[in-house]
Order: C-alpha cells, then sequence, then structure tokens
C-alpha cells in the first residue's frame, strides 16, 4: 500500500523592515460595537501580510464581505502589508500589543519564513482566534506551456532539474516552496538542486506564470481559478487526495502515480496581549461567519475545505506546525 505524504504546515517569512512596521498606525478605536446587543461589531481590521489577489487576500476579503452581508459585522477594513514572506506583517502584529480591533489573515506562508528570514517575531507571541480553511495546491502552466501532462513536466524537470524553473507564491520555508520541494523529493530530484522562483504571493506569482518568466508554477489552486475558467492557464495536478470539485478533470497527483499529498491552511491571528473580552468579539464573529450560508456557499465556490477551530485548539495546532516547519526546513537545510 503506497505510504501517504502529507504536509500540512504553515511558513513565515521573514521581517526585514523593521523600522516601517514599527511606526504603524493603531487601529481605531472608535465604533467599537461589541455585537452582544446583536448589532453587528464595527471598527475591525483585518491586515494581509502580502500583495493583493494573492490566496491571503482573498481569503480575508471574502470572510470580510460575508461578515458585512450576513449583518455579523460592518465596516470591515481589510489592508495589505507585504514584505518578507509576511513577517513585515507578523512584525508589525507583535508590534500592536493590546490593540483587539487588529487581527492578521496568516497561514502556511507565514511559520516557515519566521525561521528562514529569521525573524524577531514568531506565531507564538499572537494571538491565536482561528483555523479557517484548508487548501489543496495545484501544479500550473501557462496555455501555451509544451507541457501537456503532469508526468510530461516531471520528466522534463528530471531531465534538467536546475533549468526548469519553478515559481512559487511564498517564500522559502512557505507553502510554495515546500511544495515543489516535497515534488521534487518524491519524483527523485534533489531538492537542493530545484531552480525556484520566489513571489511575494500569488498576486505577483500569476503574472510570472502567464508571461513565462517560469516553467510552472506552485501554489493554492484557488488562486488560478479565474484563469483557469478564461482558458489562461492550464493545471496539471492537485495535490489533494481526492480530486477537486472546482477541478473536475483534473487529476491527483497520486492518481497519475506521483504519491504526495500536501495540504495548506490558513487561520487568523490577533496582536499579544489583547483583552479576553475582545478575544471573544474576534471568535464570536468569526463563528458566526463560519456557521452562515454566505460563508458555506463561498467554501463550495472556492473548493475550501472546512476546517474552522478556534481558540487554544488553534493555539495547539499553531504549535504543532511550528515544530512541523522547523523539521522539514532542517532536511532541506535551511533552517
Amino acid at each position: 500500500m503506497a505510504t501517504r505524504r502529507t504536509l500540512l504546515v504553515t511558513a513565515v517569512a521573514a521581517a526585514t523592515t523593521l523600522a516601517l512596521v514599527a511606526c504603524g498606525a493603531t487601529a481605531e478605536k472608535d465604533g467599537s460595537g461589541s455585537g452582544n446587543d446583536g448589532t453587528p461589531v464595527s471598527g475591525l481590521r483585518i491586515m494581509v501580510p502580502n500583495t493583493p489577489g494573492g490566496g491571503y487576500d482573498t481569503t480575508a476579503r471574502t470572510a470580510a464581505k460575508v461578515m458585512e452581508d450576513a449583518k455579523i459585522a460592518t465596516g470591515v477594513q481589510v489592508f495589505n502589508l507585504p514584505g518578507a514572506g509576511g513577517t513585515v506583517g507578523l512584525q508589525r502584529t507583535v508590534n500592536e500589543r493590546g490593540n483587539g480591533k487588529l487581527a492578521m489573515q496568516m497561514g502556511l506562508g507565514v511559520v516557515g519564513a519566521s525561521y528562514t528570514s529569521k525573524s524577531t517575531a514568531t506565531l507564538t507571541q499572537t494571538t491565536p482566534l482561528a483555523k479557517m480553511i484548508e487548501e489543496a495546491g495545484a501544479i500550473v502552466v501557462p496555455k501555451d506551456s509544451p507541457y501537456k501532462t503532469i508526468n510530461d513536466l516531471v520528466a522534463a524537470w528530471k531531465a534538467n532539474p536546475k533549468g526548469i524553473a519553478v515559481g512559487g507564491g511564498s517564500s522559502p520555508g512557505g507553502p510554495d516552496h515546500l511544495l515543489p520541494m516535497q515534488l521534487a523529493k518524491t519524483v527523485g530530484i534533489d531538492p537542493r538542486h530545484v531552480n525556484f522562483v520566489s513571489y511575494d504571493g500569488g498576486g505577483e506569482l500569476l503574472p510570472a506564470v502567464l508571461g513565462g518568466k517560469v516553467a510552472f508554477g506552485a501554489s493554492g489552486f484557488g488562486e488560478f481559478l479565474d484563469q483557469v475558467e478564461a482558458g489562461q492557464i492550464r493545471v496539471l495536478a492537485v495535490t489533494s487526495e481526492a480530486p477537486i470539485e472546482a477541478l473536475r478533470d483534473v487529476p491527483t497527483l497520486k492518481s497519475a502515480g506521483i504519491d504526495l499529498v500536501f495540504t495548506n491552511w490558513r487561520g487568523i491571528v490577533a496582536p499579544p496581549g489583547i483583552s479576553e473580552a475582545d478575544k471573544k468579539v474576534w471568535i464570536d464573529v468569526l463563528t458566526k461567519m463560519h456557521e452562515s450560508e454566505e460563508w458555506k456557499a463561498e467554501l463550495k465556490k472556492r473548493g475550501w475545505t472546512d476546517a474552522f477551530v478556534t481558540g487554544d485548539e488553534f493555539g495547539t495546532f499553531l504549535t504543532e506546525q511550528d515544530k512541523a516547519v522547523a523539521d522539514v526546513l532542517k532536511q532541506l537545510g535551511l533552517a
């Protein structure tokens, strides 16, 4: 029976410009509806630690829209603070100690980068709020790529590992880096020979794939659905155990004879030192969002797997993921 290799981790890239994040404005304190009287909560802000258009950005803006549409919260602000694979945003979050109105969207991209870039800020310093979704990865090529199947690509890659560039929307240690490294190892390529090109989020990766700057991309499949539907991008394989409903005709790596399953995840954390009352407001809002029909519709539409846990349970998961990422990066000689 084939061994299932499942990687469920999060990579956090390094914070480099501490002066920039240290002077970030504090979230506004007015309009602090708590939702206790049945009215929508107000004044909440969600930071996205990479560029617009990527997986974190899509998740945060979808969550904010659902909160608004379901009248759970009103005036939710989503803003981007990209840099260093997510750790500029992480440093800002840690600096905002006690700010109960701010939260940061994060996921597999934020744990490993904290190791590879030796960030002084860590996820263990934050306040865990909720794990939201899991998402399979995808191997994608532009429409005019010579590689028609995943096995075509793997054959060319094995013949010339350093000459086949792969792009990912995360820094070394992030999910889009760990996926091709794990894939290389599975098909018999030395990960040290992989020509990996890092982009700061899916918003930067997409034009690189479309423009042929890399031979293929590795990222969450949800980031490419619009381009797949438009015929601009082809998905050669997904990394889930079973086929994805949103990409019914696309094989899994396992069905193509490649024994690898890889799952990314996304969650949301708050600054350290927030009050129990503020933590409860966030968890209540996220729980109501998760229970809404609007959110269930978005999960189905985007092919996301529901993976909702909150508070201490999410904190335990983060601790386990931190260790898992560190172990993988040590194997790759990156930590």
